[in-house]
């Protein structure tokens, strides 16, 4: 597909502020301070051409898709495919056949663990990274609870990188499936998900991987990295909530059982029994989320616009220059150093809860998360029950870390 360059980076070089003219929310003053948005690894603000490109599909094509011959349904299906083309290119799968919308990452995980799980038995074993999103977690303890399967976890250094040979050492054959964050969600760690897929494959485990960071920060290619399922959600690449994608590799998407029913995913229904429809559609039941696909589409086709590698060269500089400047207050701790790891740093403040920390910091007009980052197994691995979370985006500017490091000395001041 035809991608236009921004003119952010039309002369050869990347001009954000110029990119955050498309953010309007950006210019928005919290307590009478400009916001410092640093909470992205949650959700990312949205490009108004993702907002124009949503507002035109309701106000000028809006119907259901598929199985309409009227001009706006046919128009409404166009744009909603194209959308899953668009996304096909973006994770470099083979065909569209492998590109599944879902309402979230979370979604499709739990749509990969139920067909998976209908397959396994007591005993299998699941190898799970101690850095997971509850997301990919809680879908495979259902099947520990359910039917009878081990889960066994890879852990991290102390400076958060993934420890592939402890990795290796849990990899038996027994081991069923691998499901393992490609970047943290709490600590920016890169996992080498190529070699995790290898060393997977070799005992005949299946690799299910959660894209939700990596996807937003880094190229991504499923077929280079030969994982089984990849899923990535769209709130977090600048698009709309209650869109997210599972890609999935065609002769497994083939054999597996459907995961919801309804509408869209049959062949047949008779009295006596129902045949499935093929894959994508045999897993996208009931209507689908039309103009969250459309707006999914319409993000991706921004991200492109500015270039995936000069968005990532622009948020190393951000993290390389976060992690200068955090390293001069004193008080402040972060967790995970991890080499090549993303601009993500969770932290703690000498004498202070994190909650505390955010509330303070927030009168400043800087929003970071604060929490467990739904990773608790990760924080009781540092024995901590919460940090504070600042994430940047392609839209987050050098000043910008200056003003969360300034919110942070004057918030060390207050609780010392």
């Amino acid at each position: 597909m035809t991608i236009t360059l921004h003119p952010a980076v039309a002369n050869g070089t990347y001009d954000v502020a110029r990119v955050r003219q498309d953010f309007p929310i950006l210019s928005k003053q919290v307590y009478g301070k400009p916001l410092v948005y640093l909470d992205n690894a949650a959700s990312a603000q949205k490009p108004v051409q993702v907002l124009d490109r949503m507002r035109f599909a309701y106000e000028n094509e809006y119907s259901n898709v598929h199985r309409g011959l009227h001009f706006l349904a046919n128009a409404m299906t166009e744009a909603y495919e194209e959308a899953r083309e668009r996304c096909r290119a973006f994770l470099g799968a083979p065909t569209l056949e492998e590109v599944i919308f879902t309402r979230s990452a979370t979604g499709a995980l739990n749509l990969v663990a139920s067909s998976l799980g209908q397959s396994i038995g007591e005993g299998d074993e699941i190898v799970l990274s101690i850095m997971e999103h509850h997301s990919n977690i809680v879908p495979w303890n259902y099947l520990r609870e359910r039917k009878g399967a081990v889960i066994k976890w890879a852990p991290v250094t102390e400076d958060g990188a993934f420890d592939l040979d402890a990795f290796k050492a849990l990899l038996t054959e027994r081991t069923k499936i691998v499901a393992i964050t490609h970047m943290s969600n709490v600590l920016g760690t890169v996992t080498p998900i190529k070699e995790i897929a290898r060393l997977a494959h070799e005992v005949g485990a299946l690799v299910v991987v959660d894209g939700s960071q990596a996807a937003v920060h880094m190229p991504v290619d499923v077929v280079e990295l030969d994982v089984d399922f990849y899923a990535v959600t769209g709130h977090k690449l600048y698009g709309p909530t209650g869109i997210g994608l599972l890609y999935g590799k065609r002769a497994l998407l083939e054999k597996m059982p459907p995961y919801e029913g309804g509408g869209e995913m049959i062949r047949t229904v008779t009295e006596e029994g129902v045949t499935y429809g093929e894959p994508p559609h045999r897993f996208e039941a009931g209507t689908p989320p039309i103009v969250q696909a459309i707006g999914l589409g319409a993000a991706l086709a921004y991200m492109e616009s500015l270039g995936r590698e000069r968005i990532a060269a622009h948020e190393a500089s951000l993290g390389a220059y976060a992690r200068e400047r955090l390293a001069q207050i004193n008080s402040v701790q972060v967790y995970g150093d991890a080499p090549g790891k993303g601009a993500i740093f969770a932290f703690d403040v000498k004498g202070a809860h994190a909650h505390d920390i955010a509330t303070v910091i927030d009168r400043a007009g800087v929003a970071v998360r604060a929490g467990t980052h739904c990773a608790m197994p990760l924080l009781g691995r540092y024995g901590v029950n919460a940090t504070c979370r600042a994430s940047f985006a392609l839209y987050n500017t050098h000043e910008e870390v200056d003003a969360l490091a300034d919110a942070l000395i004057k918030a060390q001041d207050l609780f010392a």
